[in-house]
């Protein structure tokens, strides 16, 4: 599959339209929906659906646009490297996850010495982000423990995070300064799907699963989780530092007791060969983790 013809499909999902397609691409109408003919005999689907109007991408369609632009795209990011300097650290950091303070003050240290470093920061859910650290679309990312240290290597951070309940004010609990265990089997809950910190949840309330209420699960919410809140659907168990700096009146969050902190890590796949630069962004996190102490000797 020639990956010019990849960069036409992917223009073509982005526009909608084969006109404006072959506009943004600088050929002609007919040569592109030619390309777009032949790719379709290649994979045996119709990855388009031609309307009136504008193009929509078939379930085949949406699965090509999902891979062509992880292929394009470190495809570009290997030319970089390859074409860089040897003697600079220069080039892009690709970065999933929620970035802690740690690695956002690794990022500025490294661009302050490297002004030609550049960083690329991508939020999704733990399994997208996965998905593109094996790919290699993907340097590194940052994720809550527990790490899976068979399929990664990690850098345990000193950003922690304290794990509480998002309530509404209107409720006994937002009477309480903690949230204790036997509250938490009491009410119906809104929880993050990922089963490690599922684990750390019912080790915590010392219970399984079956035991807690839980009405929903999320991977990522886009906007403030107050909304689920709100709704009456349950109440929003999550860590401190993923919520809006400031909430709205109706909501507040109370902390578990016996109080638990979870830790961030940057992780990045075992057998991957690191570019020069994220290397160096790895040596400067690894240095900014260490024990106090160690840095002073």
């Amino acid at each position: 599959m020639d990956i010019r013809i990849l960069r036409y499909f992917l223009a073509v999902a982005r526009e909608e339209n084969i006109t404006r397609a072959a506009e943004s691409l600088h050929i002609s109408q007919p040569s592109l929906s030619k390309q777009l003919m032949e790719l379709e005999q290649e994979t045996g689907k119709q990855l388009l659906v031609r309307g009136k109007r504008k193009i929509t991408l078939t379930e085949d369609g949406v699965l090509l646009r999902k891979r062509a632009d992880e292929i394009v795209k470190l495809l570009e990011k290997t030319e970089h490297e390859l074409s860089a300097d040897s003697s600079q650290v220069s080039g892009e950091v690709a970065i999933g996850g929620n970035p802690t303070n740690t690695i956002l003050n690794a990022a500025s240290t490294l661009r302050a010495e490297n002004p030609e470093v550049q960083f690329r920061f991508y939020s999704s859910d733990a399994t997208d982000v996965v998905e593109l650290l094996e790919h290699g679309s993907l340097d590194l990312a940052v994720f809550l423990e527990p790490i899976d240290n068979v399929k990664f290597n990690f850098i345990s951070l000193p950003d922690t995070a304290k794990w509480g309940l998002l309530v509404p004010y209107s409720c006994e609990l937002a009477k309480k300064q903690y949230v204790q265990r036997t509250d938490l089997l009491s009410v119906p809950l809104i929880f993050h799907r990922r089963a490690g910190l599922q684990r750390i949840i019912t080790r915590w309330a010392e219970t399984d699963i079956d035991n807690l209420n839980i009405t929903a699960t999320y991977n990522v919410v886009s906007g403030s989780p107050e909304r689920f809140v709100n709704s009456g659907l349950g109440y929003y168990l999550t860590v401190e530092d993923q919520l809006p700096e400031r909430l709205g009146e109706s909501v507040c969050f109370r902390p578990l007791f016996p109080e638990l902190n979870v830790t961030y890590a940057l992780v990045w796949k075992r057998t991957a060969v690191l570019s020069k630069v994220s290397r160096a962004f790895v040596d400067i996190v690894r240095k900014l983790s260490a024990p106090q102490e160690t840095q002073l000797k």
